[in-house]
């Protein structure tokens, strides 16, 4: 089970971080993790903060290892793989969070028959919120993708999608906190253009970002009802959505995830 893995991370950044926070949450042990990083700050910074077992040895980790998770960036990818192509990876699961690479890609450049599972959380997983898709490579057993499931749900919530679909969740869920925080500085921005102090219009902004979304998630209904509950006949709110509509605010956010989905695919080609 869980507590019982021995994980290996093969990158520590902000998303390596964050599901280390998430596994110390879930009960692993801090003496259970090890990552291999190449700069001694953020080396320092891990171990110092989470107390896990840090290194610069792609390969050692691997061995120690029952776990490994891929938390590299695409562009570095194949010189990664590369390096630890010889390595043993039998018995052992390799989670990859590397946005655009292909489980057929790590198949091939690790082994034949290694089991490999594709996931693509996003960045809210640092205050384990995120929202995760997951995707099992042709090795791996619902066993594996049991356990990669147990481990994101400790970082927010997740689903099992086909793997051509995971540029899709690229585009939308890795890509959208980043269009979520502009819009809430465009929200606080006009709080503070209409007279509000900054501080009380950013708290606002995101409150009622915040609180929407979980009357998405807890109600079930479609946006566009409880939108229509928000829009009275007459009303401030549907003045201010004529705006958004003929601004073509829906328009331009599905254009800016087909933007980041066509360079997911572009990314996962190199």
């Amino acid at each position: 089970m869980i507590n019982e893995a021995l994980v290996g991370f093969i990158g520590g950044g902000n998303m390596a971080e964050a599901i280390i926070k998430g596994l110390l949450a879930g009960g692993v042990s801090s003496s259970n993790i090890t990552v291999s990083e190449p700069l001694e700050k953020r080396r320092n910074f891990l171990s110092e903060t989470y107390k896990v077992n840090v290194s610069t040895d792609n390969g050692a980790v691997v061995s120690a290892a029952s776990l490994i998770i891929m938390a590299v960036k695409p562009q570095v990818c194949v010189k990664i793989l590369e390096g630890i192509a010889n390595d043993n990876f039998h018995g052992k699961l390799v989670v990859s969070i590397m946005a655009g690479v292909r489980t057929g890609t790590i198949e091939a450049a690790l082994d034949s028959g290694v089991r490999v599972v594709r996931v693509m959380p996003n960045t809210p997983a640092l205050v384990l919120e995120a929202a995760t898709a997951i995707c099992p490579g042709s090795c791996a057993t619902t066993e594996d993708v049991a356990l990669t499931t147990t481990i994101f749900n400790l970082l927010g919530k997740t689903c099992q999608v086909e793997e051509k679909l995971l540029d899709a969740v690229t585009g939308l869920s890795g890509s959208g906190p980043a269009y979520v925080f502009t819009f809430i500085e465009a929200l606080s921005d006009a709080g503070v253009k209409n007279g509000l102090p900054r501080d009380v219009a950013t708290m606002l902004a995101a409150q009622t970002v915040f609180g929407s979304a979980k009357m998405v998630l807890e109600t079930g209904e479609h946006p566009a009802l409880l939108r229509e509950k928000v829009t009275s006949p007459g009303g401030t709110t549907i003045a201010g959505l004529h705006v958004l509509e003929l601004a073509g605010f829906r328009g331009t956010v599905m254009t800016s995830v087909d933007a980041a989905t066509n360079r997911s695919s572009e990314l996962g080609k190199k």
